[in-house]
């Protein structure tokens, strides 16, 4: 009534916009482009402007986050590089728009299939980022990504991943999810431990 509510609101404006300055004096020339910063800027004691200045500031990505999926490959020491995924097509299987697709391996002498795919396409476009592939896979083999920028000027070229650009070493995966990463491993280390134990005793 009587125009207070313009008032109210263009004097949060006009206060935000002084406490931007003193804040910058406060910090200064050290509150953007750099991690403390951002966090300062996102924290309940920030005044002023707290808009990520993207993009050259970025938010840390938090672990959970997911994007498109990748494949994994193990690395030995000596360089020998071994896929995780078998092929298995459970992935494709569950997938919701259905952009997954595995051409499997196959025995050029017997026909027979080979546990590892010839080919393995995913349609970022596509994809909604549920992480359904990642959470159903048997073998840990696909995982879904922290990388959220591949804007592209022609998606049919370059945003239809096939097996090349999809492979990544599992110390990636350790990079990006060091908790989840650390889980798996300890699981799967005592399930090699049961398993020997089982054998053990059987034999």
């Amino acid at each position: 009534m009587d125009g207070l509510g313009i008032i109210k609101g263009l004097s949060a404006t006009l206060r935000r916009f002084v406490e931007t300055y003193l804040e910058d004096l406060r910090w200064w020339g050290k509150r953007y482009y750099n991690q403390e910063g951002i966090a300062h800027r996102q924290s309940v004691r920030t005044r002023g402007i707290f808009t990520v200045q993207y993009p050259e500031e970025k938010l840390p990505v938090p672990e959970e986050f997911r994007y498109v999926p990748f494949l994994l490959y193990e690395e030995s020491p000596e360089g020998e590089i071994t896929e995780r995924c078998t092929s298995c097509g459970i992935c494709a299987k569950v997938c919701p728009p259905q952009c997954i697709w595995i051409v499997r391996t196959s025995d050029p002498n017997t026909g027979r299939p080979v546990p590892e795919p010839k080919e393995f396409y995913i349609d970022v476009d596509i994809c909604m980022n549920c992480g359904f592939c990642a959470e159903y896979c048997p073998f840990d083999a696909i995982k879904m990504d922290h990388d959220y920028e591949i804007a592209v000027y022609d998606r049919k070229k370059n945003n239809i991943y096939d097996k090349d650009k999809l492979m990544k070493p599992v110390s990636y995966y350790a990079s990006i999810r060091p908790e989840n990463y650390q889980r798996e491993e300890e699981a799967r280390a005592a399930a090699e431990a049961a398993k020997a134990a089982r054998k053990a005793a059987a034999g």
